[in-house]
């Protein structure tokens, strides 16, 4: 069954940031992402932010999911979207989840700092991929839609 239904095939980037290690979230998330009928390119643990982009731009992707679960993403993950700008990918959709702060934090200010930082989503610790897909399958027909408002 795909999420993505006649609309074309998107290519998402996935892979875990920075210095971390912590890979087999980010592969079970990347193989439901391909049964749900996404291309997945996927770039593997200990990525830099710039490859990210640098994989985006050769593979024409529609989003990055950045993966953390070290408890560094946050600060591996400032600028990422200044670097999708300076790169030409303006619009491209930013996903992050995981571990993405040091210690017990509340979610809803760790998510907002994410989303003051570009990310169009934020996932906190255990969240199932379902949750992920539809929530891309909501935000790929937003787009969508604004698209065709903004043609009209």
């Amino acid at each position: 069954m795909s999420t993505t239904g006649n609309m074309d095939r998107k290519t998402l980037v996935t892979g875990v940031i920075g210095a971390d290690t912590h890979i087999v979230g980010n592969r079970i998330l990347s193989m439901a992402l391909e049964q749900a009928g996404y291309k997945v390119v996927t770039l593997g643990a200990l990525t830099p932010a710039d490859e990210f982009v640098k994989a985006a731009i050769e593979t024409a992707a529609d989003g990055i999911m950045v993966s953390s679960l070290y408890g560094q993403g946050e600060l591996d993950c400032r600028g990422f979207r200044d670097l999708c700008v300076e790169a030409g990918l303006d619009d491209i959709l930013l996903y992050a989840g995981g571990n993405l702060v040091v210690g017990k934090q509340p979610w809803p200010e760790v998510e907002r700092r994410f989303v003051d930082m570009g990310f169009d989503r934020a996932f906190p610790p255990g969240t199932r991929g379902e949750e992920v897909i539809a929530s891309l399958a909501r935000d790929f027909e937003a787009r969508q839609q604004g698209k065709r408002r903004a043609e009209d």
